[in-house]
């Protein structure tokens, strides 16, 4: 670019940014709603879970044998009269085609600290149910566990495992804290 033709692109730049300055929304990266738009529109982050935390937990199962499996529990209340937890468990780097059964200990005494013994196999419902894994070491598995008998806002700490075939634990979570709700 010619050096006569430098003040006139920085004129540019200065009178295109003064042009862009001037608007009617204080914030232009915030703007208000729009004038179509009802003022008192809400949107809930919390139409799905219930609004009473701690809820909706993403469990991560780390490998306890040293050959790097690793598991997520996706743990979902919806927010509804039923009281049911979804259980989206995944698993990978296991031993390939063999199934394994997630289980769940809890204690009342809140304290991040799960010392919890009564391990209890999950499944759909009260019938347990196993996790397959294919020829990669990767199996998935949709379960759920009802509350319903389980008075709303009992709070606990609650850590999960995987065990194999002869029972022998394969991953474990750390400690999370769940409040019944509905």
């Amino acid at each position: 670019m010619p050096i006569a033709r430098i003040p006139v692109a920085v004129s540019l730049i200065a009178l295109t940014s003064a042009l862009m300055a001037c608007t009617a929304e204080p914030d232009p990266v915030a703007p208000s709603v729009s004038a179509g738009a009802p003022a008192n529109a809400l949107i809930s982050a919390s139409s799905w879970g219930p609004e009473t935390p701690p809820f909706n937990d993403e469990v991560i199962l780390r490998d306890v044998t040293g050959n790097g499996g690793f598991g997520h529990v996706k743990f979902r209340q919806p927010n509804d009269a039923d009281r049911i937890v979804n259980l989206d468990t995944w698993v990978r780097d296991l031993e390939p085609n063999a199934t394994y059964r997630l289980q769940r200990a809890t204690d009342t005494a809140i304290n991040d600290d799960c010392t919890g013994t009564n391990w209890l196999t999950l499944g759909r419902g009260t019938a347990p149910q196993v996790i397959t894994t294919d020829w990669r070491g990767t199996g998935r598995a949709d379960l759920f566990r009802n509350l319903g008998t389980t008075a709303i806002g009992s709070t606990f700490d609650i850590h999960f495992r995987v065990i194999d075939a002869s029972g022998a634990v394969v991953l474990e979570s750390s400690c999370y804290q769940f409040v019944v709700t509905q």
